[in-house]
């Protein structure tokens, strides 16, 4: 079966009307991406192109330019995120907790929801075995934290034909790789249901700043609109909104406050739940199960594959 037959179409305008917590409009989730690169490694990203274009390893520069990120660009975002008390979703690579103690501890002590993002960073179509890297992720976070991991975002977005399948295996419920809607979508594997979880690539400090190298401000004038228009939405149906940030992006000196003005602009509004990747996935089946036999044929239905 092709992959996106899958995932079948769904109009937005036809799915179920979805009732948030406590009437809300709009659920609102921040992603914190914790990532190890390993500098004996070509880096996963740049910043500064090597002299003269002949790629040199170790890349110092931009090992370092992700290591500033570990040691001070987190504890910025750290700072922000739990003095106004919003809920994290910490996407790792599960060796973070062995290779970032620090960071993985204080994530930890501070409730956030660890979700796998693979073991080190790197695309999962180039693994030489990604059935054992999801295994040891998931064990690893478990290890560390008490429980496993509920819900994962693949480094980059990336998946090949068995990502989901082997995912839901080792107990995943939650994905968010699958940019597809404003609401989460259920995908049937083998090994039972799998939900995507509503991302964005474009309310994303890596694409806004490292791939499309716009002004530290834009960051929030992108996030702001989005809000907006998502928030304006959720008063006919509900709306889920996404916001990735990385420790070397927006946890520098120069993007930290469009960052704390974006939450603060997030969280002045009353319509909006405030949510992790596990909470929105359960939420939705909630919601999904109460509606159901209200629905009607016409609602249920969808069209897959070459009708897309």
């Amino acid at each position: 079966m092709v992959l996106t037959d899958r995932i079948p179409y769904q109009a937005q305008v036809d799915r179920p009307k979805l009732r948030l917590p406590g009437g809300k409009k709009l659920a609102v989730w921040v992603i914190l991406n914790v990532e190890e690169w390993r500098i004996e490694n070509a880096m996963p990203r740049t910043v500064l192109s090597p002299p003269m274009g002949q790629p040199l390893l170790p890349d110092v520069p931009n090992w370092s330019w992700h290591e500033y990120g570990m040691r001070a660009g987190f504890w910025r975002q750290f700072k922000a995120l739990t003095d106004r008390k919003v809920p994290v979703t910490l996407a790792l690579n599960a060796n973070v907790c062995s290779s970032y103690p620090r960071v993985a501890s204080a994530a930890l002590d501070a409730g956030f929801e660890f979700m796998g993002h693979g073991f080190i960073q790197g695309p999962m179509h180039r693994l030489d075995n990604q059935a054992d890297a999801i295994k040891r992720a998931v064990e690893t976070i478990a290890k560390y934290t008490g429980k496993s991991p509920r819900s994962w975002e693949s480094p980059g977005l990336t998946e090949t034909d068995e990502t989901l399948d082997l995912l839901r295996l080792n107990g995943i419920e939650y994905v968010a790789d699958w940019v597809i809607d404003d609401l989460p979508q259920d995908i049937l594997t083998p090994h039972g249901t799998i939900t995507t979880i509503p991302y964005s690539v474009e309310t994303n400090d890596i694409v806004i700043h490292a791939l499309q190298h716009l002004p530290s401000e834009q960051f929030l004038k992108r996030c702001t609109d989005q809000f907006d228009r998502l928030y304006l939405e959720g008063g006919t149906n509900a709306r889920i909104m996404a916001i990735s940030i990385h420790p070397y992006i927006t946890g520098v000196p120069h993007r930290i406050k469009y960052l704390e003005a974006l939450l603060d602009y997030v969280i002045g509004h009353d319509g909006v739940a405030l949510m992790t990747a596990s909470q929105i996935g359960d939420w939705y089946r909630s919601e999904m199960s109460k509606s159901q036999s209200d629905r009607t044929p016409d609602a249920q239905s969808v069209t897959a594959g070459p009708s897309r």
